[in-house]
């Protein structure tokens, strides 16, 4: 059995409600869920407190406690624990953030999705605009979610949701258009 029905077994075994496959799962797919974590501190500052591994552990925390989501296939689990790293990463920005008064920050998606939390209002505003965005059209969220956040490819993306890549190519642009128009908007309405 090569690695990737492995990880599809042991998804199932997850949704089907054995706790231990998790355990089993973890070491199969620890190395793509660090590089994950890691894309998301890579431009934190050398020794600070969050990092790749911590994020990793604290992803893998919150996968196990609760009712298992209906894990499809590896993607599909991949966008989940994005979904799970990007909500770490903003309750620790909103943490930092708590008693200091700061203005949503104007930045493209590209720089705001790889937002550092040592700038938490721009992390935080872009939460807010998916929070928003996801309010209006949940799946244009989810796959903003999984570019950007999960660095899945439109082609990834597209199986885990069971949609055509074209489809899923036209409501990212559409999508990247509506948080870029958002996040302008904070900004324009911040310093009036």
């Amino acid at each position: 059995m090569d690695a990737s029905s492995s990880v599809t077994q042991l998804l199932h075994e997850v949704r089907a409600g054995d706790r231990s496959a998790m355990d089993r799962l973890f070491p199969l797919v620890y190395a793509e869920l660090r590089r994950l974590a890691d894309s998301f501190v890579r431009n934190e500052r050398p020794g600070h407190t969050l990092q790749g591994t911590a994020l990793v552990h604290e992803a893998y925390l919150r996968l196990c406690g609760g009712a298992p989501p209906d894990y499809q296939d590896r993607a599909h689990f991949m966008g989940i624990a994005a979904r799970i790293m990007r909500q770490i990463l903003v309750d620790y920005a909103r943490r930092r953030n708590t008693g200091k008064r700061s203005a949503a920050l104007r930045a493209p998606l590209d720089e705001a999705s790889t937002a550092s939390v040592d700038r938490p209002a721009a992390l935080i505003a872009l939460d807010d605009a998916l929070n928003d965005l996801e309010k209006q059209d949940e799946r244009k969220a989810r796959l903003i979610e999984m570019r950007f956040f999960g660095g899945l490819t439109a082609e990834e993306s597209a199986a885990a949701l069971g949609l055509e890549v074209p489809v899923v190519r036209r409501e990212l642009r559409l999508a990247q258009a509506w948080l870029e128009r958002e996040l302008g908007r904070n900004v324009s309405g911040a310093s009036a």
